[in-house]
């Protein structure tokens, strides 16, 4: 990825954090989505949204969905799963369909992954995104 998507990805995984979205109880989640939707758009380099199903999930080695569109960007180039390639939340991520106004792409939980929150970024071609994945296992 380059140093500008780089850069937008890691303000939107502050963003996510400090929203508290991921593990929030329901009336939280809902008031977070309210404030999050009256909030302007998101700078350009960021508009890409991902979604991860099952999430929460519940399996070491469990499937995952990987689901979105990329807000103006060129179609999906990659999905990261965790913040380092040490530690990777996710193994063999294939990208299923490319489409930038609705990709989908699959990937294996690493089998020592543990209870917790990590991110998962998309690079959409000059559109990045990010959401949390919640483990419990």
């Amino acid at each position: 990825m380059s140093r500008r998507v780089m850069t937008a990805v890691a303000g939107l995984s502050l963003t996510a954090g400090l929203l508290g979205v991921a593990g929030a109880p329901a009336g939280a989640q809902a008031g977070a989505a309210t404030a999050a939707m009256a909030a302007p758009k998101p700078p350009k380099g960021a508009r890409a949204v991902v979604q991860v199903s099952p999430n929460p999930t519940t399996e070491r080695g469990q499937e995952v969905t990987i689901t979105g569109r990329c807000g103006g960007g060129e179609g999906l180039k990659a999905v990261i799963g965790g913040l380092d390639r040490e530690h990777p939340v996710m193994r063999n991520i294939r990208i299923i369909k490319d489409d930038p106004k609705g990709f989908v792409a699959r990937a294996t939980l690493d089998p020592k992954i543990g209870n917790g929150v990590g991110p998962v970024f998309v690079d959409c071609g000059g559109e990045a995104g990010v959401t949390l994945l919640v483990t419990h296992v």
